[in-house]
């Protein structure tokens, strides 16, 4: 049975990991062999650096106003891949002071996990490494690269080449952040519609 090829402008997890052998001036691999204490360091890396990016909380995987609701017992569990969890506009409603604790929501303000009724929260997700956008993927590689020349290799012209990459590649990140969010310094709030001026108008003659 054929496989689905994949397309050329995402990486795999493999491709990476080659990616960073390159970058040390290791030769590459055909399969994820974990029993090779060489790729499995590198693989550790790779995805401590994704959970580290994604932590920061970007476009792709922030989420506002996500709706919680309570189980038959009054508990919000959290689901695993939830790596930051807040109550949605909690800067002007101090109301409740949300925390994970114990696999669950917890309100500090009422010192207590039960919750009787739906919460809404802003939350940023983890998501598989296949899954995030491609610029993404390249500044995770250079990450990890970074890290593995800096403990495998110790060269520190080597370090400073992978890193002024990695800027590079953040840099592509943070345009790619600025393009996709649409931000306004009105502070439009979701679901809302508002038309900025557009120079070409001016043109525009009656």
């Amino acid at each position: 049975m054929a496989t689905r090829p994949v397309p050329y402008n995402t990486d795999t997890e493999l491709s990476s990991v080659n990616a960073i052998l390159a970058a040390i001036g290791q030769a590459p691999i055909t399969t994820l062999n974990f029993d090779n204490p060489q790729v499995s360091l590198i693989h550790n890396l790779l995805m401590e650096c994704s959970i580290d990016v994604q932590n920061e909380g970007w476009v792709f995987n922030r989420e506002n106003h996500y709706p919680l609701k309570p189980d038959a017992d009054d508990h919000i569990h959290i689901p695993a891949n939830m790596l930051r969890i807040d109550i949605s506009e909690g800067q002007i409603w101090r109301a409740t002071d949300v925390v994970k604790r114990g696999g669950m929501l917890y309100d500090k303000m009422r010192h207590s996990n039960i919750f009787t009724e739906p919460v809404e929260v802003d939350v940023v997700w983890l998501f598989d490494y296949t899954d995030l956008p491609t610029v993404f993927q390249r500044y995770i590689t250079y990450r990890a690269a970074g890290r593995a020349c800096a403990q495998m290799v110790v060269d520190r012209e080597l370090v400073q080449m992978i890193t002024a990459q990695e800027a590079f590649t953040r840099a592509a990140c943070m345009e790619y952040e600025c393009n996709q969010g649409d931000y306004t310094i009105f502070g439009t709030p979701d679901g809302t519609a508002y038309r900025p001026y557009q120079p070409f108008q001016a043109l525009f003659r009656r």
